[in-house]
């Protein structure tokens, strides 16, 4: 893992959808909740400008994450993000405390390499077409992947890939392959065009 992050957070008392609303409104800071492990809920808040620094980096949402709670650091992973569904910005963050000895579950993005060059598109016609942006991984936070890549640059026409298809690294295992064939989900496939003939006068 090439990035590290850490966040300064505050504890805090005071609870409820009004107070949520003071400290966004008059003191730019975000409402959280970190939880797991062997602590129990602790209500937080976070530098809003400092977070939507974080947020603008793929690697944030993937990362093990230092938050260092009134000078005490934590290690946790992100969860969940509320936005506002009109204006975009973080309404609320809830983060899970991670332990080197437990197993994390997250979803990381997948990242599709030679688009441009792939076969099936480039020679024979066809047209890429992506299920999965991201993909749901399991392993120590040791091992935990930034991303996972699938190189299509050999992929042809009529070629379907599937979660059983993404080499994964060391230490990391996709849940759902575990739980038989029929969860072995389609993340992209090379079909053809249907762009249709124009029609003739």
């Amino acid at each position: 893992m090439s990035a590290s992050f850490t966040l300064n957070a505050q504890s805090r008392s005071d609870a409820g959808k009004g107070a949520s609303r003071r400290l966004r409104r008059l003191e730019a800071r975000l409402p959280a909740v970190i939880y797991g492990g062997s602590q129990g809920a602790q209500s937080i808040s976070l530098e809003l400008r400092e977070l939507n620094k974080a947020l603008e980096s793929e690697a944030f949402y993937s990362h093990v994450l230092t938050i260092s709670i009134d000078g005490q650091p934590q290690q946790a992973v992100l969860k969940a993000l509320q936005r506002h569904p009109a204006k975009n910005t973080p309404m609320h963050a809830d983060f899970l405390r991670v332990d080197a000895t437990h197993k994390l579950t997250m979803k990381v993005p997948v990242h599709y390499l030679n688009q441009d060059t792939c076969v099936g598109v480039k020679m024979e016609g066809g047209e890429l077409a992506i299920m999965a942006a991201e993909v749901e991984i399991a392993c120590l936070p040791s091992n935990l992947p930034e991303f996972l890549t699938v190189d299509l640059a050999d992929i042809h026409i009529g070629t379907t890939l599937h979660l059983s298809d993404i080499q994964l690294p060391a230490g990391v295992e996709i849940p759902a392959l575990t739980l038989g064939h029929d969860h072995d989900q389609p993340i992209a496939n090379v079909h053809k065009s249907r762009v249709e003939e124009p029609k003739a006068e």
